[in-house]
């Protein structure tokens, strides 16, 4: 089986779980040819939230999905002793394997800043050709020297003009500033902000008032526009169920976690609004920026690079081949927004199975309620705890505010 086809099946398994001749079932479907291809440059979880909420350390066997594969690098800079990565989208594995790549032989932080924090330079695909290539594999090296479609550029070129405005949710934050210039706003000025204050003033300004418009209103209601966010059915309905309960639409509702991202954190650190509102990294001050790319970090990645291990597959099917008591935190990202009750229980399963006493798991929802609490058997819930007060706060820190909740299970000793 091709590594396409492959991702085809996994990401089937995972989104297939209602019958084809339903509303539902078509969205699922829709969904999954969407999702096959590259869909986050960049990983959309606050890292620094996971590294406090699991107490992350140099004794940690964390187990992860890769997504972009950033949040993998920064956990790594704490030195565990081993990162177990899976993933169901062949692009996102493919992403991972060429930092690992980089880190392993760049020659310097410089050069790793500038593949991925700059990430526009003609230079870097020198600078890939010379250091990276000869040390990728034959499928990773297939994927980013080929084409998203006949006269699409080779994917490693998204590294010479921007590589965060591609993959899906790069174009679709584009597509956002696009559609705002021509309803007369312009979003990018929340950039301008010195102060938290002046962040809510621009926000008022020339934000809130494009989720009131007709198009966006007309837009924010269909599930299929929000597929470029990596939204599938199940998470949109969450978040249609949450903003019915609060009786606003679903404008209104993104509305907010818009102004949480622009406002509730200061810009000279908060990436993700300076990735939203601004399409790129802070290269000038290197603070609005990932802890991996921070210069410190790029030693500890080398040193660290060989407690990554890979894999593309579930996380169910994983961890079933993974020995009882092994590891000690997970880092579920939102995938169980995704799952009916009988994915979200075998996946538990194996999580207890697996978990060391006192182990950690943290997730986001995309409503505000954990789905555990309805969907777990009592059997395999009674064993965690989690924390209301410790989930709002974490709720709260997480700067890419796009979440209705970020939630905390401990296993009991």
């Amino acid at each position: 089986m091709s590594e396409s086809a492959a991702t085809k099946t996994l990401v089937k398994t995972a989104v297939y779980n209602t019958p084809f001749l339903s509303r539902k079932g078509l969205l699922d479907r829709l969904f999954t040819h969407w999702f096959d291809r590259l869909v986050y440059p960049q990983i959309w979880e606050d890292p620094e939230v996971d590294i406090d909420a699991l107490s992350l350390n140099e004794q940690s066997r964390i187990f992860t999905i890769s997504s972009g594969g950033c949040n993998v690098l920064n956990y790594l800079t704490l030195k565990p002793q081993s990162i177990t990565v899976v993933d169901l989208n062949e692009a996102h594995i493919a992403l991972l394997k060429l930092k690992i790549a980089a880190i392993q032989h760049l020659p310097d932080a410089e050069s790793f800043f500038d593949f991925f924090g700059r990430a526009n330079l003609t230079k870097n695909l020198d600078t890939y050709a010379i250091h990276i290539r000869p040390h990728l594999d034959e499928k990773t090296l297939n994927y980013w020297e080929g084409k998203e479609g006949l006269w699409r550029k080779k994917r490693i070129e998204y590294f010479s003009d921007g590589f965060y405005q591609h993959g899906l949710l790069g174009r679709f934050i584009g597509l956002i500033h696009w559609i705002t210039r021509q309803l007369g706003y312009d979003i990018s000025k929340v950039m301008q902000a010195r102060n938290l204050q002046e962040q809510q003033q621009l926000f008022n300004e020339h934000i809130a008032p494009v989720f009131d418009t007709r198009l966006v209103k007309f837009l924010c209601h269909r599930s299929v526009v929000l597929y470029s966010l990596g939204i599938p059915p199940a998470q949109f309905d969450e978040m249609l169920q949450e903003s019915r309960l609060d009786q606003q639409g679903m404008h209104e509702l993104l509305k907010e976690r818009a102004r949480r991202l622009a406002c509730d954190f200061p810009l000279n650190d908060n990436y993700f609004a300076w990735q939203a509102f601004n399409r790129s990294y802070d290269i000038k001050h290197r603070q609005a920026v990932p802890r991996y790319l921070k210069n410190p970090a790029f030693t500890t990645l080398k040193e660290q690079v060989q407690q990554i291990n890979l894999h593309h597959k579930s996380m169910t099917e994983k961890l079933k081949a993974m020995p009882a008591n092994s590891l000690n935190a997970y880092l579920l990202l939102d995938a169980q927004d995704w799952m009916n009750a009988e994915q979200l229980t075998e996946l538990w399963q194996e999580i207890t199975r697996t978990a060391q006493p006192g182990a950690k798991v943290v997730f986001r929802t995309a409503g505000e309620k954990s789905p555990l609490e309805d969907k777990l058997p009592a059997g395999i819930l009674q064993n965690w705890t989690t924390d209301a007060d410790a989930n709002q706060h974490w709720t709260r820190q997480d700067r890419s505010a796009i979440y209705g909740g970020v939630y905390a299970y401990t296993l009991s000793a």
